[in-house]
């Protein structure tokens, strides 16, 4: 879960650089992709703080599910793009955003059911909270720390980008 939780702070990280370091501001339906990754960070934060249980896995498969619904519905869209209307930003190893996010969903969706295959028959899980390993002791509240910097940078930007008005591309509404 520790590392399902770094992949995802460092795809958040990514996609914060390319925001603030290349100028490529996020579009509404990334906005809501990126809200869906820190929605799956706080249900797995809160089992890697508690220990397994459905309600955390629970929580981070609906995330994972807007994130999937999001990404297939920016993706069809993109498919045939509209003059004017093509993908934004940046393409890595060959693909955009919103196609990452549909594997990335799929990739959530097949490990959270991994996890419930091997851990979920049992009333009392052999999964404990991360309080119980001393190197784990420090690591993930700090990773969990800089998910939440993460979040609340997110949180600032989108207010900064979109203002009280509709959200858009062309640059900062509150700069302007």
């Amino acid at each position: 879960m520790l590392g399902m939780l770094a992949v995802i702070a460092g795809i958040l990280t990514a996609a914060m650089l390319l925001q603030y370091v290349d100028g490529q501001l996020p579009c509404p339906l990334c906005l809501l992709q990126r809200m869906a990754l820190l929605g799956v960070c706080f249900g797995i934060m809160l089992q890697l703080r508690y220990g397994f249980s459905y309600r955390h896995i629970g929580l981070s498969m609906v995330f994972t599910l807007f994130l999937l619904i999001v990404a297939v519905r920016q993706t069809l869209l993109d498919i045939y793009p509209r003059p004017g209307h093509e993908y934004i930003g940046s393409a890595i190893f060959g693909l955009h955003m919103p196609v990452w996010s549909v594997l990335i969903a799929v990739a959530l969706f097949f490990s959270f059911a991994i996890q419930l295959i091997a851990w979920g028959n049992s009333s009392k899980s052999k999964i404990k909270p991360t309080k119980h390993s001393p190197t784990l002791r420090y690591l993930t509240p700090l990773l969990c720390l800089y998910v939440i910097a993460i979040g609340v940078v997110n949180f600032l930007s989108v207010g900064v980008q979109c203002g009280l008005g509709q959200c858009h591309t062309y640059g900062y509404a509150l700069l302007k």
